[in-house]
């Protein structure tokens, strides 16, 4: 388990992360999400001891990361997929890696057999593509075999494939009971990926939470009705205090109410079905909604205009 506890850190004058608090919890994905300049990756490197924080602190498995004896065994991480020496081939790299840590040469084999990459391992790591490259942190990630493991963007560069094959190995990684941790600006895939979410704005805490809370709440459910009584239907339905719009597909999209209530009054005033269904909004919906006024950059609008308030903001505003 990860656990957060008040962290902040500041550079300068900039609040680049402010009090945040969570926990990261064993067997399932947890997804760490945040516009641009969130403090996703800050968090990420106090987490690892890169960064010293101002104030608060981390507990991995109730340890901070600097008192773990063998923290490769404890942690692994992936969050520069370009810090390889461009020289060394990727089996030497892992080699070299394992060294370090106590770890057996023969464990480098193994995972690059593991994240698919056992046909170049003897080739320099400077000649990888960025989604060669990020299969090979993902290799030295997994080196120590540790219980828990922290991946930044991992799926940059990667092709449908090799992001279909990290979704499968991380949700593979949860089910053996690790922690799993990944931040992603691929909302979609997170959607798929992650049971659980933090989602943070401006250095602060905005979500923490299941995925299927965050996007109902954020969103609204929604239930989509079609019958050849949707004339009368509606009108019922809206009598019961439920709220009704109409849908692209001649039918209705309710909300405030679940399938089973609608299905109870259709079939108490004997109007007849021909689909109803529950339907939530996307994850990208939720999280454009929730982290709107936390968005550090914004494109397009109107100009700013001259005058007393707007002559001298060159900034955008969010």
């Amino acid at each position: 388990m990860i656990e957060v506890r008040g962290l902040t850190k500041r550079y300068r004058t900039t609040l680049a992360v402010d009090d945040l608090s969570f926990q990261v919890r064993p067997g399932v994905v947890t997804g760490f999400l945040g516009p641009n300049g969130a403090g996703k990756s800050t968090t990420m490197r106090m987490i690892l001891d890169l960064d010293r924080p101002d104030a608060g602190e981390v507990r991995i498995g109730g340890r901070r990361y600097r008192d773990i004896a063998r923290p490769m065994c404890t942690v692994g991480a992936l969050l520069d997929a370009k810090w390889v020496h461009p020289n060394r081939s990727a089996r030497r790299h892992l080699q070299w890696m394992a060294a370090a840590s106590g770890l057996p040469a023969t464990r480098a084999d193994e995972v690059l057999e593991l994240v698919g990459l056992t046909a170049v391992a003897g080739k320099r790591a400077g000649t990888f593509s960025l989604g060669m490259s990020q299969r090979l942190g993902i290799a030295g990630a997994l080196l120590g075999d540790p219980p828990v493991l922290m991946f930044d963007e991992p799926v940059n560069g990667l092709d449908p494939e090799g992001i279909h094959w990290i979704r499968t190995l991380m949700q593979g990684l949860a089910a053996e009971g690790r922690t799993v941790f990944v931040s992603s600006h691929l909302l979609s895939e997170m959607a798929l990926t992650a049971t659980e979410l933090v989602v943070i704005g401006r250095g602060r805490l905005i979500s923490h939470g299941r995925t299927s809370a965050f996007v109902d709440g954020a969103s609204g459910a929604s239930v989509l009705v079609r019958s050849p009584a949707i004339g009368d239907l509606v009108p019922a339905m809206q009598a019961a205090g439920y709220g009704v719009a109409t849908d692209p597909s001649g039918g209705a999209r309710v909300t405030g109410a679940t399938t089973e209530q609608i299905g109870e009054l259709a079939a108490a005033a004997g109007f007849v079905l021909h689909e109803l269904t529950q339907v939530r909004g996307s994850l990208e919906e939720a999280f454009m909604q929730i982290t709107g006024r936390d968005v550090e950059f914004t494109a397009g609008g109107p100009p700013v205009p001259a005058g007393p308030v707007g002559k001298h903001r060159s900034e955008v505003q969010s």
